[in-house]
């Protein structure tokens, strides 16, 4: 284990300087950046509940699960504040390819002087509990059962880990942090939005610290992500499109949480929308491409009055026709 560097953070940040939250509140930080802290995104948007909770986690040691709908930018959020405190991260994502061997260790066959000997190499959950590393759980109501019950150990208090195979136990990292983000609080897939999604133990659901949730972002904020990402949408007119664009994914949303339709526009699918726009030229060929090709056959007329709307323009059948003169165009 002498790859492992003795780290600690070294500097306090104040909360309200780094995150603009009104609050005195100093968090722990390190001075210094390595390979596992996440790049800086400085267009985003920190929701300042869900920002505390998360740095009570970093600082105070607390298990926080942050729980939303897809694409409000839960795993980010968790990455976004590691990167301003230079914190070492390690995101997984528990698909159903992730295994119980994959986080423990397995035995495998290396080359050492020239023969073949077998060696336990560990997995991540011993190479981060030994390091101060915040390891975040991406997908957690989607862990198969035997995973969940290795990461149940680690939530213990003193969240000891035991290494039966190699008769070690190991003890965390005294900065070793632990999150994870899931779609449904552990409740199964109740709305059929979440395909693969489990019921979570409740014994494991008692033993994370803290649980917040992360919602979809005032319209202002929305508008700035976008302008941010795509910088042609900066001017007065760009932003009265984005603002229109936002206003259908707010519809979309709107009835999806009454039963109404059951798909709605996340963020990620504004911005794949406006990318798409910049591509076409035209915002109800680029809609179409990014979001109404993949909602429900008996939704899309719904959906399709959202867009008329919002942009006071019908969404027309020949768009192929008009896709491909924009594409030639943009070629000249």
């Amino acid at each position: 284990m002498s790859d492992i560097k003795v780290q600690q953070p070294d500097i306090m940040i104040s909360v309200r300087d780094v995150f603009g939250i009104d609050t005195n509140l100093k968090v722990p930080a390190f001075s210094e950046r390595d390979d596992h802290v996440p790049e800086i995104d400085t267009a985003y948007q920190f929701n300042p509940e869900v920002t505390l909770a998360i740095l009570a986690g970093f600082s105070r040691d607390r298990r926080v699960m942050v729980q939303g709908l897809h694409g409000t930018g839960k795993s980010t959020h968790i990455e976004q504040v590691a990167a301003r405190l230079n914190w070492p991260c390690v995101r997984i994502n528990l698909d159903g390819h992730i295994s119980r061997l994959d986080l423990v260790g397995k035995d495998t066959i290396v080359l050492r002087d020239g023969k073949q000997i077998t060696e336990f190499q560990e997995g991540i959950v011993p190479w981060a509990l030994r390091r101060p590393t915040a390891l975040i759980f991406d997908e957690f109501d989607a862990g198969r059962p035997d995973v969940m019950f290795v990461i149940q150990r680690i939530l213990e208090r003193d969240g000891k880990f035991t290494l039966l195979d190699q008769n070690e136990v190991i003890h965390p990292h005294s900065h070793f942090r632990l999150f994870a983000t899931a779609n449904t609080v552990g409740l199964g897939n109740s709305t059929g939005l979440y395909h693969g999604t489990q019921m979570i133990n409740q014994a494991q659901m008692d033993r994370w610290n803290i649980v917040t949730t992360l919602n979809y972002l005032p319209t202002n904020d929305e508008v700035k992500i976008v302008q941010s990402r795509l910088p042609s949408f900066n001017d007065e007119k760009g932003k009265q499109l984005v603002e229109s664009m936002i206003a259908v994914a707010d519809l979309t949303r709107k009835s999806f949480a009454a039963g109404d339709i059951s798909t709605l526009m996340s963020p990620r699918t504004v911005i794949s929308w406006a990318e798409n726009i910049e591509i076409f030229n035209n915002p109800a060929i680029a809609f179409r491409l990014s979001f109404l090709n993949k909602c429900d056959e008996a939704e899309k007329p719904m959906i399709a009055e959202f867009f008329q709307r919002c942009f006071n323009q019908e969404l027309t059948e020949s768009w192929a026709h008009q896709a491909a003169e924009v594409m030639a165009d943009g070629q000249h």
